[in-house]
């Protein structure tokens, strides 16, 4: 059921309904583009990552809230701020769909300045379309004006969210992870009030002897999580890059019509797919370094490592999202670099608690605060704008009324960092093996005596000599280092049980699966 229609403030001009070759033209005119030599639109940002310090959600009792709040005084404040700003303005209105199914699809609409028309044209992409001629009114709505500084907040920048009216404002950014995160920010809200639980997941389809298998990819931004989704097994496609909602009925359901991808150290080889996309002439691209000859250099980092871009599915070979149903296996990923297997097998309440644990190194997509350092973010999803612990109770709920496999897939190291010649990658064609064992059911599985979760024993596709990164236990004690792996073994049982300790509302037996 749609909301109220929300009034949006009055401009000097407002361009509706633009089409998306329009969009894209007026993208390359701005005076922050560049093309590409393959005739796409390349955007230079001044803000390179997303602003979580400068995000704020309205909040009766601010001090008391989860997040990082003010109260509904200062949001009419900068609600004023803005529209006055907006007044003068020339505006682009973009309307769709956050999803395509019928039952599940959320209206959306972005508002923004013109001069940012990329912003515009990248969110088009991802909004599904209604059908033609049919008017939609929104249920959420992002209201951004990156040319307009927020004094007194972080870095002159605000991400205002009011989850109530279901409105988020942005301002002073030019990087369109802000759109996109503003709209899917709120519908984490709406999905969890209807039921279900929104997964910062890619989504899979790979077809096996058994019949097609669905595959979900839980993972924080930068860690693997569209990597492992477009790494093709038998022929896979994929589904959904970022975000699929888990409805009480055991149903999934997707969220975008396209890809907003990493592009640092994209090549042909590890992923073919991206690197065709991003390589089109629709493609938008934000912050990747080229020449003047428009010669795009993926691996070239001065700038940023956190280039991005955005494609259609139709662009490329991919399943249809209204055909998805259900998901047969969830992977969590977890970048880490010591006792980790490559894939472990999780079971019950322990799988919901390295849901919530969310564990993982770190990447410029979190800005320079996350980039490199050990996190815990509950489900790998920042943008959940409520109360973490309810995030592992619905988990454990679904899990418990919709039985999937859950599995821990480590896309990092074994064994110690990069600078540790004794440790092991876990390379991209360890994982695609793995996630085809998983697919195919040809996985051997022992338990772990230490964690409790069961290991692989050996995985189809990976040789002999490289078997250790599926037991570390093994790996260390071949190497005289024992001792090691028992305090890193302590160490994150009781790190895991303190940290799943502060939500007091979380289920006890998420807490006790980790001790």
């Amino acid at each position: 059921m749609a909301k109220t229609a929300f009034p949006m403030p009055a401009a000097r001009r407002v361009l509706r309904d633009v089409p998306q070759q329009e969009l894209h033209e007026l993208a390359k005119g701005m005076a922050t583009a560049r093309t590409t030599s393959y005739g796409a639109v390349n955007v230079t940002t001044i803000v390179l990552s997303r602003s979580a310090r400068s995000t704020y959600i309205v909040a009766d009792d601010p001090d008391s809230y989860p997040h990082q709040a003010f109260d509904r005084d200062e949001w009419e404040r900068i609600s004023a701020l803005q529209d006055a700003f907006i007044a003068d303005q020339e505006m682009i209105q973009v309307d769709g769909f956050i999803g395509n199914d019928p039952e599940h699809r959320v209206a959306a609409r972005l508002f923004i300045e013109a001069r940012n028309a990329n912003i515009a044209g990248m969110q088009d992409v991802l909004f599904f379309d209604g059908a033609e001629g049919e008017a939609i009114e929104p249920e959420l709505v992002v209201i951004y004006t990156p040319n307009l500084p927020a004094p007194g907040y972080p870095d002159d920048r605000l991400i205002a969210v009011d989850l109530d009216r279901m409105v988020t404002r942005v301002f002073n950014s030019d990087y369109f992870g802000e759109s996109k995160k503003g709209g899917l920010r709120m519908w984490n809200k709406l999905v969890f009030d209807r039921g279900g639980l929104a997964l910062h997941a890619g989504c899979k389809v790979i077809p096996t002897a058994a019949g097609d298998r669905v595959g979900l990819t839980v993972g924080l931004s930068g860690t693997g999580k569209t990597t492992t989704t477009f790494t093709r097994q038998n022929g896979s496609l994929p589904v959904q890059d970022d975000f699929v909602a888990w409805w009480p009925d055991g149903t999934v359901s997707a969220t975008e019509a396209g890809c907003f991808a990493k592009t640092y150290a994209l090549n042909t080889k590890d992923e073919p797919v991206i690197h065709g996309a991003v390589t089109r002439p629709g493609a938008y691209l934000e912050n990747v370094s080229m020449n003047d000859a428009g010669e795009i250099d993926f691996y070239d980092q001065n700038y940023t490592k956190n280039g991005r871009a955005v494609f259609s599915f139709s662009d490329i070979e991919a399943a249809d999202a209204a055909d998805l149903v259900r998901a047969h296996f969830l992977l969590v990923l977890n970048r880490n670099e010591n006792v980790i297997p490559a894939v472990a097998k999780l079971e019950g309440p322990q799988a919901a608690a390295f849901f919530m644990l969310g564990e993982t190194t770190g990447t410029s997509a979190g800005g320079k605060d996350e980039e490199g350092k050990f996190l815990r973010v509950p489900g790998t999803n920042p943008f959940f704008p409520m109360s973490h612990d309810l995030q592992g109770n619905r988990f454990l709920e679904l899990l418990a009324a919709n039985p999937i496999d859950v599995y821990l897939l480590n896309t990092g190291r074994v064994g110690g960092p990069e600078s540790d010649e004794r440790s092991l990658k876990v390379r991209i064609p360890h994982s695609s093996a793995i996630v085809k064992g998983i697919a195919e059911n040809t996985i051997e599985w022992e338990d772990d005596p230490d964690f409790g979760y069961k290991v692989a024993a050996r995985v189809p596709g990976i040789d002999e000599a490289e078997q250790m990164i599926l037991q570390p236990r093994l790996l260390y004690a071949e190497q005289g280092r024992g001792d090691e792996y028992a305090r890193w073994v302590q160490r994150l049982k009781g790190e895991r049980s303190e940290y799943l300790s502060k939500y007091p509302s979380l289920t006890r037996a998420i807490v006790e699966s980790v001790g």
